[in-house]
């Protein structure tokens, strides 16, 4: 047997814990990815024992403390982080919302987004615009996907009073990666905070935070990590922690006297926490995190996923009647392509007729396009499958 078969074999029986895969043919992880039965399990396992034990006292408590601390262990792994640095969160938004706020704005201060992020970031520094008079603007990162120098463009937008500038590691709907370690140095350079949404890149690239040197990295566990909505985190450098308030403010993420008088806030990444956590919910990403490490690390998980993308980036430049919006090799786990009409229309209507088919991708409405995104779970021949329905669309439309 040869090697790729054993690779193939080895997939095969992998893919076999996720039960979503085994009835469609899945191209949405860049939405939310499907998750293991073990995670599963864990989820409902715990929230069982927990139930049996309490739920609510010092043995639930006493057991409950470990298993978050497990979770922080196997997020840490991922990212190259201390566990200290890491706040709980349910979500990217959330993560996103606490850096974001917990800055001391001043009037005429300065936020720098890129052209390709989501409306949540969006409409939280519009809000902050609208109560502190801080002035917002954009920088054009979207035509550099296939030309240009987003760092050069990042650098000529800065202003001597940017505080702080907020981008995405892989853009949402083209799949471009920014090159992060450059854009944090010109942004310590200019004296400015770097808040980056990771809601694309957490679980899809190899990470290490400490060396990329940003300040503020909100992920989440329910995209490329295959883990629960609802349970993700905030990653803050410790050289950045002691001048970010707290946002929301709990329980968990202070320390309280003899008579349970707040005092302080604790010294590390709870402080940002608040309390009535979904415990059972971090111990599923745990396991998630878990069962994406027993097939490979995070560099060979990235190798298959561009790997993946590749191969259906060719086959869709191959099509007559298709247009990939890159040129290029990607170099994440998304594919975005447009018809050649480019009518968003027309683009629903392909949408709808793979998801007739048991294929689930999605619409981009800005750029307006289709986006496919592959994980190294992906088979080639679920790719090929995409392809083939695709020209069945394009010739009877």
């Amino acid at each position: 047997m040869t090697s790729i078969s054993v690779a193939q074999t080895k997939l095969h029986t992998h893919r076999e814990q996720f039960p979503a895969l085994a009835n469609k043919t899945y191209f949405n992880y860049g939405g939310q990815g499907p998750m293991p039965q073990k995670a599963m399990d864990a989820i409902s396992q715990t929230q069982t024992h927990i139930q049996h034990i309490g739920p609510f006292g010092n043995e639930a408590y006493g057991w409950i403390r470990p298993q978050v601390q497990a979770a922080r262990v196997a997020i840490a792994s991922e990212f190259q982080i201390p566990t200290d640095t890491i706040t709980l969160t349910q979500n990217v938004t959330v993560g996103c919302n606490i850096a974001m706020w917990g800055i001391e704005w001043r009037p005429g201060d300065h936020i720098l987004l890129s052209d390709c992020e989501h409306p949540g970031v969006i409409a939280t520094a519009q809000e902050i615009s609208r109560r502190f008079a801080t002035e917002v603007s954009t920088c054009p990162l979207k035509a550099t996907l296939n030309q240009g120098d987003p760092v050069k463009v990042i650098t000529q937008h800065l202003r001597p009073n940017t505080r702080l500038v907020i981008l995405s590691h892989v853009f949402w709907n083209t799949g471009q990666v920014l090159p992060l370690d450059k854009i944090a140095e010109v942004c310590r350079k200019n004296h400015s905070a770097l808040l980056i949404d990771a809601a694309q890149s957490a679980g899809l690239l190899p990470l290490n935070l400490t060396e990329l040197g940003v300040d503020f990295y909100a992920f989440t566990g329910h995209k490329w990590l295959c883990g629960p909505a609802g349970a993700g985190g905030l990653y803050v450098r410790p050289e950045a922690r002691e001048s970010l308030k707290p946002t929301f403010i709990g329980l968990n993420g202070i320390v309280v006297d003899s008579q349970s008088q707040p005092v302080d806030w604790l010294p590390d990444g709870r402080r940002y926490e608040v309390s009535t956590v979904a415990y059972p919910l971090y111990v599923g990403l745990r396991e998630a995190i878990a069962i994406h490490q027993q097939w490979g690390t995070s560099q060979q998980r990235y190798e298959q996923i561009c790997h993946n993308s590749e191969y259906l980036w060719r086959q869709l430049i191959a099509l007559p009647h298709i247009k990939c919006l890159q040129t290029s090799t990607p170099q994440s786990g998304i594919v975005s392509f447009q018809l050649t009409n480019n009518q968003p229309q027309t683009h629903l209507k392909l949408v709808q007729f793979l998801e007739s088919q048991k294929i689930l991708t999605r619409t981009i409405a800005d750029p307006s396009c289709i986006r496919a995104t592959v994980h190294y779970l992906t088979l080639e021949s679920e790719i090929d499958q995409l392809i083939e329905v695709i020209q069945t669309f394009c010739r009877s439309n």
